[in-house]
C-alpha cells in the first residue's frame, strides 16, 4: 500500500522530533547543555509528546477507508 503525501509529511514530523528529542536528552545527561538546561528541557517536553501525535497521526492518515 501506498504511504499518502500528509502521511508522509507527519512521519517526518515524529522523525524530526524525536531525533530533537533524543539529542536533548543527552545535552542533559551530559551536564552542560549549549542552549542552557531550561530551554533544553523545554525542547525536550515539547517534542516528546509531539512525536506521539504525529506518528499517531501518520499512522491514522494512512490506514485504509
Amino acid at each position: 500500500m501506498p504511504m499518502k503525501p500528509l502521511a508522509g509529511l507527519f512521519l517526518a514530523l515524529a522523525c524530526v522530533l524525536g531525533i530533537a528529542a533524543t539529542g536533548s536528552v543527552f545535552e542533559l545527561a551530559y551536564g552542560d547543555p549549549d542552549l542552557g538546561v531550561t530551554t533544553t528541557r523545554l525542547i525536550l517536553g515539547a517534542c516528546l509528546p509531539g512525536t506521539v501525535v504525529a506518528l499517531v497521526l501518520a499512522i491514522r492518515i494512512n490506514r485504509p477507508a
